[in-house]
């Protein structure tokens, strides 16, 4: 009796513990569709300011990116919208948090790089309190 109550709570408790759900995105590299950016642009493999990026290439040039510190841990998701599409009042609904639970938003113009020349605003949503710590180098 001792033995099944021992075994009923172990299955409890390991049952209680949140798996890692397949296809998740908080470490890196993320599932299919997503791609190193580095792998399709000419960019380094981390972006000071931005870190590891990672995209689904239909979604280019918006997004969302996902961004991975040093430690492989996702510490933002990232859309790259450009100029034009804000002047011309386009609209962008349902933008997703593919890292889930969004700390802080961070808004900055980029004049252009490669994978997004245009000049384009950055909008970062931030997953972890300290994330632009953990990517400014």
């Amino acid at each position: 009796m001792r033995r099944y109550l021992l075994a009923a709570l172990a299955m409890l408790v390991l049952g209680s513990i949140p798996a890692r759900a397949a296809g998740s995105v908080e470490k890196a590299p993320p599932p299919a569709p997503y791609k190193q950016v580095s792998t399709l642009v000419k960019l380094p493999d981390f972006v000071a300011g931005l870190g590891a990026l990672y995209v689904d290439p239909k979604t280019l040039p918006a997004g969302p990116f996902l961004a991975y510190d040093h430690k492989n841990v996702l510490v933002s998701t990232i859309y790259m919208i450009p100029i034009k599409d804000i002047e011309a009042h386009k609209k962008f609904d349902d933008l997703k948090s593919p890292g889930g639970r969004v700390v802080n938003v961070d808004m900055y113009y980029n004049a252009g790089h490669p994978g997004v020349e245009e000049p384009h605003y950055h909008v970062i949503l931030w997953h972890v309190a300290n994330g632009d710590e953990r990517v400014a180098k």
